[in-house]
């Protein structure tokens, strides 16, 4: 089927699925039709527009602004989004609404209604009379109704204490809406947090380096006004209410009490020139009794009160300045860095004022993870935006350590008016500058996606140079659309120059993919020839975002000087850093953390891990394992898996090694590296806490040689707001996915598929991919060539993306709202995309239905493994700590040590399913993932097993991009994949030059799902 053949072919489904027609492809799920039908519509009336958010094409005003969703260019109304909140509020300012006046308190504990009286419990709680207990056993919701006295924007506040959760707490995420729907996007991530405190004293290990603390929840009442949880502004946001009633619902599933929500009028944060002036007369330099003026106040960045993330770490730096000096030890002497720069992050520090007066506030900060990119923070004092300047400070690049002053680039020092006594400093991240070039990039993002459709559905897809095209007849509206969005590239590498304060790489990028797209226009009928570099430029465009969002700072110290006093010396001088340098050469030449260095006295485990990972470990054998045997444990950093081969090679090996791939195990037993573990009398009984799939790539020629440690998964994401505007079911078979495509792909919408992930649909058609014996590939049967068909199908004929850069971008933009994905796209959901709170869920991943109803959802995923060297002489010592380290209560206890200490990202993965269901995942996205558990089948590893893969792929590219037949392109690989298989075999001693068997390889067969999962789904 050429590729003209298969555009006609796409077109036929799109038509079959919208009018419910059969012989097109798969018939239309139940509903399909209609729902297209109804949305089809506005589809097509937003992509006209030529605009992404095409909220900025129709101006919105009053009330109508707050209720009427953006229309999406290619999206369906019932699908809609709604409105950035910074477009509501600009249709109020036009509108005129003034601000509320009052105040109005609602008694939380007296809800009008809610979705489940067993989650909730009124009553007295920690010092307060009354509260309402939420007690988080899933979605829940509740809601207030009252009476508003008059017409105007409030802020709402809430009154709240988190209560104890599962595991780690996360945030508290709330969906709000009012009188029924959301007034504004944003209102559908309204976060709640809780604070921390990092645990002292800080720890040393044996060689004198520091741990990283793990952070402790500091669990108290506070009053907060409902704010963005993507941190786009820099204020709460503001709630259009009319007089009379309203019903405000709040939706979420985290432990919280609450105490009251306020209705407050809106707090108008002043300029500076406005704040200095209402200083009371007398507020001058702060002068103290006994001296001229009060001394100045250096604070530990390192030292803070409390953090609102446990994501926000600590960090060792060597800086000939910072203090205290690290001495050639890890020492904790800073804060931030690359893991204080998402949304709201925020932390706060304790100052004591001596004497009331004006002060002045500057830091030690390092500001280089990103070359020429500002990073921004709102800055508090005593939970306050003082003056509009702080808002959104902005702390330029810089390469090295500076003193950064609180106060315009060019002037005086702000001067901040502080009472006698103790009070708080916080800094939050925000993006608030940078959310008109955020929305910009969306909506240009989109501009190009229309362009690139229209010009595919011209080309089909194909690059003809020998086609001569007109493109002014066959789509007069293209150039205008490219001279647009050229256009808008300008502007928003202007804007985004003028916010950093200078140029960066990402308005450099910006403009040169401006004046990429003028170059087309200078011929513009061969434009159809260059659709790939337009999407490239999209796709280009669209990265921009995540790095965006990206503010990351480290700090050392904090000044809060008076205000006719001079700050410190905030940089190292050029005498102290060369001696800095000089020692920290020295230094460098501390063998302590060699690999080389080894304690035959000790066990030594090597972790192909990060070095929080080896710290946590450390800690936990010290704390636990040695105790409890008397076997002391030494836990090294790994960098990479090849130093194993280099060290055996020089005569030294660890006893064990943690974090190996999945292949890697195999791979050193054909060698003899490795120990089987298969030997031990108590292996069954540890074999039994993990699924039979994933045993499959740990056996070899009759034995086990690694023990899992973490499990990927595979499970279907999607979008609940989406796919119920569309009408359409969340798809359990193959053919139901088959059949919500034409839908989708007709508001320009598609399903996401790793194009390299083929084990589903082998093993979903009941093909192993060996024979039993190991010694052939068992593609080349009737269920081999069908698997493959199935597989290259959606990508020929229902005409999934062949290469989407990161599912990611395109699931938070809604452009891909459905689709596989494993445990590193939840991860970067739960952490990164507040905005989608409640707007996505996860399912098993579609399967294949059997001739008895039941579907089978095979699926693998990816490991990491645990082995003992063949060359120790304490394997038994080895043996016991691996036993000890795959166990129940500890991989619990470490999951929950390693998020508590770095956050959500670090979530740990653990292939035990018991220490799995006690960690701090949501109730039903465990069910979910326990249930696609049962269905865990990976690769075996065979000797020349790792062309298999290689080959596979190769017949999918011959198939989907060369469109050569599947049959022939499979029959191909099977050939490459068994010659190799067969030189392998005989280099190992399993066949001998005459091609006759010598001995099997035997892989284990695994037929039915696992039923040791069920009795652990809660």
């Amino acid at each position: 089927m050429n590729h003209r053949d298969l555009t006609r072919r796409t077109a036929i489904l799109v038509l079959a699925g919208l009018l419910g027609l059969p012989g097109g492809g798969p018939a239309a799920a139940p509903g399909t039709a209609s729902a297209a039908e109804g949305a089809g519509a506005a589809g097509t009336a937003g992509a006209e527009t030529g605009t992404g958010h095409a909220g900025t094409s129709t101006a919105l005003t009053g009330t109508q602004a707050a209720k009427e969703p953006a229309k999406t260019a290619g999206t369906p109304a019932a699908a809609e989004t709604e409105p950035y909140y910074a477009k509501v509020l600009e249709a109020w300012q036009k509108e005129k609404v003034p601000a509320g006046a009052g105040e109005l308190v609602i008694d939380a504990a007296a809800p009008a209604g809610q979705s489940d009286r067993a989650a909730f419990a009124a009553g007295p709680l920690e010092g307060e009379a009354r509260a309402l207990q939420w007690k988080g056993t899933g979605e829940n919701w509740v809601e207030y109704r009252f009476t508003a006295p008059s017409d105007g924007l409030y802020e709402v506040h809430v009154s709240y204490r988190p209560l104890p959760s599962k595991g780690i707490g996360g945030a508290i995420l709330w969906d709000v809406t009012l009188d029924g729907g959301r007034p504004y996007r944003e209102s559908s991530s309204i976060t709640l947090y809780r604070d921390w405190r990092d645990e002292r004293p800080i720890r040393k290990n044996d060689d004198g380096d520091e741990v990283r603390p793990r952070s402790v929840e500091v669990s108290d009442w506070k009053q907060v006004a409902l704010s963005d949880g993507g941190g786009a502004y820099g204020g709460p946001l503001l709630w259009r209410f009319t007089a009379g009633e309203h019903v405000l619902r709040i939706s979420g599933s985290e432990p919280v009490a609450l105490e009251k929500l306020i209705l407050k009028a809106p707090r108008t944060v002043p300029a500076y020139t406005e704040a200095a002036a209402a200083y009371p007369a007398e507020a001058a330099a702060a002068k103290s009794p006994t001296n001229d003026s009060a001394a100045v106040q250096t604070i530990q960045a390192e030292d803070l009160l409390y953090k609102n993330d446990t994501s926000i770490k600590l960090f060792s730096d060597t800086d000939a300045r910072t203090v205290p000096a690290s001495k050639g030890r890890i020492t904790y002497n800073t804060v931030g860095g690359r893991r204080w720069l998402y949304h709201n992050q925020e932390i706060t520090w304790k100052v004591n004022v001596p004497v009331t007066g004006r002060y002045k506030l500057a830091f030690r900060t390092l500001q280089n993870q990103f070359a020429q990119k500002s990073s921004f923070r709102t800055i508090r004092i005593d939970g306050q935006v003082p003056f509009r300047e702080l808002t959104a400070f902005r702390f330029p690049y810089d390469s090295d350590w500076r003193g950064t002053v609180l106060g315009p680039e060019e002037g005086e020092p702000y001067g901040l008016y502080l009472t006698a006594g103790e009070h708080t400093v916080s800094m939050a991240v925000t993006h608030a500058p940078l959310k008109p070039v955020l929305i910009g990039i969306e909506e240009l993002t989109e501009l190009l996606r229309t362009v690139e459709d229209d010009l595919r559905s011209l080309t089909g897809g194909i690059v003809d140079r020998n086609r001569t095209w007109k493109l002014q007849q066959e789509l007069p509206d293209l150039t205008p659309r490219l001279h647009e969005a050229a256009k808008r590239m300008v502007t928003l590498a202007d804007s985004l120059q003028e916010i950093n304060g200078g140029k960066d790489s990402l308005s450099q990028g910006i403009r040169t993919s401006a004046e990429d797209i003028r170059e087309l226009l200078e011929k513009v009928d061969d434009i159809p020839y260059y659709t790939d570099e337009l999407s490239s430029i999209k796709e280009k465009i669209s990265g921009f975002t995540e790095t965006l969002l990206q503010q990351p700072l480290q700090l050392d110290e904090l000044y809060l000087a008076p205000a006719d006093r001079e700050f410190p010396d905030m940089e190292a001088s050029c005498l102290s850093s060369t001696l800095g340098t000089a020692r920290n050469f020295v230094y460098s030449f501390d063998a302590r953390n060699s690999l080389n260095n080894m304690d035959d006295r000790v066990l030594n485990v090597w972790v192909q891990r990060g070095r929080d990972y080896v710290d946590q470990l450390q800690q936990l054998s010290d704390e636990l394992f040695t105790p409890e045997t008397g076997i002391k444990v030494k836990v090294n950093l790994l960098p990479n898996a090849q130093l194993l081969v280099m060290s055996n090679a020089a005569g030294v090996q660890p006893d064990v090694a943690l974090g190996l791939t999945q292949d890697l195990p195999v791979d050193y037993a054909i060698r003899g590296s490795v120990h089987d573990l298969s030997r031990y009398p108590d292996f069954k009984e540890i074999q039994r806490k993990f699924s039979p799939g994933s045993w499959l790539p740990l056996h070899y020629n009759g034995g086990y040689y690694a023990l899992p440690e973490t499990q990927s998964f595979q499970v279907l994401y999607y979008r609940k707001d989406i796919l119920k505007g569309l009408g359409l079911p969340v798809p359990q078979t193959w053919d139901e996915v088959y059949a919500l495509l034409p839908v989708l792909q007709q508001h320009s919408l598609n399903f996401y598929l790793n194009p390299k992930d083929f084990t589903p649909f082998f093993y979903q058609n009941g093909t192993d991919l060996y024979r039993p014996d190991g010694l052939k590939t068992a593609l080349d049967t009737p269920e081999g060539f069908r698997a493959f068909k199935m597989w290259t199908d959606l990508f020929n004929t229902y005409a999934l993306e062949k290469e989407v850069p990161s599912f990611y971008q395109h699931f938070r933009r809604g452009t891909m709202p459905i689709g596989v994905s494993d445990y590193n796209l939840y991860v970067q959901l739960a952490a990164a995309a507040p905005e989608l709170g409640g707007r996505w869920g996860i399912a098993e991943i579609p399967g294949v239905k059997q001739a008895d109803g039941s579907i089978v959802r095979w699926a693998g995923g990816g490991q990491r493994t645990s082995v003992i060297f063949e060359k120790s002489n304490k394997k038994d010592q080895a043996w016991a700590f691996l036993k000890w380290w795959v166990s129940d209560e500890v991989q619990e206890r470490y999951g929950n040590d390693i998020e508590a200490v770095n956050g959500v990202a670090f979530r740990w993965n653990t292939s035990n399913v018991k220490a799995f269901a006690k960690l701090p995942w949501k109730r039903e996205d465990a069910e979910v993932i326990l249930q696609q558990w049962r269905w865990y089948k990976d690769i075996p590893n065979l000797p020349g097993g790792y062309f298999l893969e290689r080959e596979i792929n190769n017949a999918w590219l011959r198939s989907v991009v060369d469109g050569l037949n599947y049959r022939t392109s499979l029959e191909t690989a099977v050939l490459d994949i068994d010659r190799e298989l067969r030189r392998k075999q005989q280099e190992f001693g399993f066949v001998d030059t005459s091609g006759r068997v010598v001995r099997t390889l035997d892989v284990p067969a695994v037929k039915q799902p696992w039923e040791g999962v069920d009795p652990n789904a809660e």
